[in-house]
């Protein structure tokens, strides 16, 4: 039990060098980890550790799809004010 406890909190203090940024999707999936975990057989530090990748994971995933997205309805936007550019010079003539 000693041991435990010297790990989490060892774990606790080197977490904070961290920058917030990093921790996007951890906090979720090692509370989420550490519960099946303890169900799966006392094994919640393993679960929470687990967990906290896993969500940084999807974090990640999460961001990087949502930045497609946005640059592509933002050449979608660039591509529509074109066309109607062109549109309006044809009539000019």
């Amino acid at each position: 039990m000693k041991t435990q406890a010297f790990v989490l909190s060892a774990f606790v203090a080197l977490a904070g060098f961290h920058g917030a940024a990093d921790a996007k999707g951890c906090l979720k999936g090692a509370a989420v980890g550490g519960v099946a975990g303890h169900v799966a057989g006392h094994h919640g530090l393993a679960g929470a550790a687990v967990g906290c990748a896993i969500g940084h994971h999807r974090a990640n995933k999460k961001a990087q799809q949502q930045q497609q997205a946005a640059q592509a309805s933002q050449s979608t936007a660039t591509q529509s004010t074109t066309t109607q550019t062109r549109r309006d010079t044809r009539g000019a003539i």
